[in-house]
């Protein structure tokens, strides 16, 4: 896919409008946070194309929890760095947005079938402010996150998108942070290394229900069987996507970026459901 001239493409469709786009972003490595790399400049190309929201709501694939679903109430929310093994730069990385404690406490309410609790103690994981930084620099949009529910099957995460669908009517951004394949026992360490069979399998798989609206086989755990198994060792990094799935509907169009398959199995393909 030429990267580029899709980010064009949606540049011109992203017109002013009072719905927010959904945006769903393969994030990769830590590094991708200060390196230049294709990522973050489509990233940075993105964000330039992008409406600019009321508020921004984040569910990523680095905040787990079980048997709740947890709205970040934080009128502050702390910058973490969640990994080890990286150089002092990344982790001297801030992201000083503010949150959004009315919406957020609004947005408990607008779960509270899934079991939604407020929590003030997490902040922002890699997962948002890796990519946050380069939509929104300037760290001005109020943000906050939501944790996935690892108890639940699949489908509930496309559940909790169909309900935070309603946000996008009020200005707000939901943006899901993981990654369509994500295996990293099978990564292949080396600069240029070949895309495992497994991990192309399942990206093309994903695309194609999620252009087709198949969302059903998308979140049929059975049905995808040992691939989806191959692709997510644990499907932390999947969820987030079909949290975006879910907050679409039939009036949006979907454009993909960056479709890469990096170190051998990690698909960094990310899209955007928007106005067609």
């Amino acid at each position: 896919m030429n990267t580029a001239q899709s980010l064009n493409d949606l540049k011109e469709r992203l017109s002013p409008s009072d719905r927010m786009p959904l945006v769903f972003l393969g994030h990769g490595s830590p590094m991708n946070a200060i390196e230049a790399t294709d990522y973050s400049r489509a990233w940075t190309k993105l964000g330039r194309s992008l409406p600019r929201p009321k508020a921004i709501l984040v569910v990523s694939a680095h905040w787990m929890s079980t048997g709740t679903t947890l709205v970040d109430v934080s009128a502050m929310p702390r910058t973490i760095h969640d990994f080890y093994g990286f150089p002092e730069a990344l982790f001297a990385q801030q992201y000083p947005a503010q949150g959004d404690p009315k919406l957020a406490r609004e947005v408990v309410s607008l779960l509270a079938s899934h079991h939604a609790e407020e929590d003030d103690l997490w902040g922002l994981d890699h997962g948002a402010w890796m990519v946050l930084k380069y939509l929104y620099p300037s760290a001005d949009v109020p943000v906050f996150q939501v944790s996935i529910d690892m108890r639940q099957d699949l489908g509930y995460q496309l559940e909790i998108g169909q309900a935070l669908s309603e946000l996008r009517d009020r200005g707000v951004l939901i943006l899901g942070s993981g990654n369509v394949v994500h295996n990293l026992r099978a990564a292949r360490w080396g600069a240029g290394s070949a895309p495992q069979d497994f991990a192309v399998e399942f990206d093309t798989l994903f695309a194609e229900k999620l252009k087709d609206r198949d969302f059903a086989a998308l979140s049929n755990r059975k049905g995808l069987g040992s691939l989806l198994r191959m692709a997510h060792p644990s499907v932390d990094h999947y969820l987030p996507a079909l949290t975006i799935a879910g907050a679409s509907d039939k009036r949006d169009a979907l454009t993909f970026m960056t479709d890469d398959i990096d170190l051998g199995s990690i698909s960094m393909r990310s899209f955007v459901f928007h106005a067609a």
